[in-house]
């Protein structure tokens, strides 16, 4: 199993592990994301006990911008 995996799975055991992210922060979800080797963050909300991954970034890449793609 990868790294992204074992992530995936910590995060659905303890969903609260991420922080809530800044650029979410005026959306009506609570959008939360997890750094993983920091090359990678996992952008995810959970709804009624189901997590929900949002988007998989490379955050080399312009935040904002992958932020405004993100539904």
């Amino acid at each position: 199993m990868d790294e992204v995996e074992q992530t995936v799975l910590a995060l659905a055991d303890m969903p609260t592990m991420g922080k809530l992210d800044p650029l979410f922060v005026h959306r009506k979800r609570a959008y939360r994301s997890f750094i993983i080797r920091r090359l990678n963050k996992i952008v995810y909300f959970v709804e009624n006990d189901t997590l929900y991954i949002a988007a998989f970034w490379d955050i080399r890449r312009e935040p904002k911008k992958q932020a405004k793609q993100t539904k």
